[in-house]
């Protein structure tokens, strides 16, 4: 995707229907709304993905970020959420098995039910932009850094790239989506939702947002040493339970560990529930989801020249 070199970008983590705490962070960033876009003299927004889903405002929000991006002042890369609406709105090809991408099961309508609720009243606005989502690029690369909603899979991408050179993709490649499995499974799954590995033992908790889970989201960058028990991979605000969190990890874990290492250009990826005060993970990696939906922080980046993130470079509003 071509970006103008001379130009600054503020990076923007997951916003689930939180039009108006958007408001505020484009407000504290200097945008301006004119002519019923919102725009900066000399920046431009690039959004991580997930604006959807359990906020109050999720039409507002859309439209919000819809209309910069026509309109020249942004960019939007595919959230999990995003793929989750294509999927739950695209039949699923012959002998699959399943009627539509996204099964219909009463799991995956909870975790929908907000945005379908607030289209009622507007369903071809909505069939508008599940549209338009279709041509959300899965992965942006601007060289000196790169934006993921969740995981960067270099193989992954190279291969996806070979077909989709700048990361959209079409109707068949979403279908291929509902063979377990698949290429297309495994991009959406691992540039979208992240390492997922499964609790030991069978065993399951409930997350804060009140869903059973038998999986946990895994830390994806280099670390100075090795992990060596699950909780040295967890990435999520739950917290394992402190006998799994000290279990060792089996060594089949270990060897499907990516490594997003030092030398890696700069990365910002949203998806993973931060807390507390706003920073980088290491100098390249940066993940701006700060749980603006549960009561957290919007979060925003500017980045400007710098080849390693900057700490006084974050800025944030808190959700209202």
């Amino acid at each position: 995707m071509w970006l103008d070199s001379a130009r600054g970008y503020d990076v923007v983590g997951d916003i689930h229907g939180c039009a108006a705490t958007l408001v505020r962070l484009l407000e504290q960033l200097g945008y301006r709304r004119i002519k019923g876009i919102w725009q900066h003299p000399t920046r431009q927004m690039l959004f991580l993905g997930d604006i959807i889903d359990r906020g109050p405002q999720i039409r507002e929000a859309l439209h919000l970020v819809h209309d910069m991006v026509d309109r020249g002042q942004a960019h939007c890369i595919m959230g999990n959420h995003e793929f989750y609406a294509l999927a739950w709105n695209t039949p699923a090809p012959a002998g699959s098995g399943k009627l539509f991408v996204r099964e219909h099961t009463k799991r995956h309508a909870r975790l929908q039910a907000e945005t379908h609720a607030q289209f009622v009243a507007h369903p071809y606005d909505w069939k508008d932009f599940v549209t338009w989502f279709q041509h959300l690029p899965l992965f942006l690369d601007a060289g000196r850094f790169r934006l993921v909603h969740a995981l960067w899979d270099q193989p992954l991408i190279d291969t996806l790239r070979s077909s989709y050179p700048d990361g959209r993709i079409d109707r068949a490649f979403l279908q291929q989506a509902a063979v377990e499995g698949s290429f297309a499974d495994q991009v959406f799954n691992r540039l979208l939702r992240g390492i997922n590995l499964r609790l030991p033992h069978g065993a399951s908790q409930v997350s804060s947002d009140g869903y059973i889970r038998s999986f946990f989201r895994s830390k994806f960058w280099e670390e100075e040493q090795e992990p060596e028990t699950y909780g040295d991979l967890v990435f999520q605000p739950d917290a394992l339970p402190e006998a799994i969190a000290n279990e060792p990890l089996p060594m089949s874990y270990r060897a499907s560990l990516m490594r997003y290492d030092r030398l890696q250009p700069i990365l910002f990826v949203g998806h993973y529930w931060r807390k507390g005060h706003p920073t980088m993970i290491r100098p390249n990696v940066a993940c701006l989801d700060y749980s603006a939906v549960n009561g957290g922080k919007l979060v925003a980046y500017r980045l400007d020249a710098e080849d390693v993130l900057l700490p006084n470079k974050f800025v944030w509003v808190n959700a209202v």
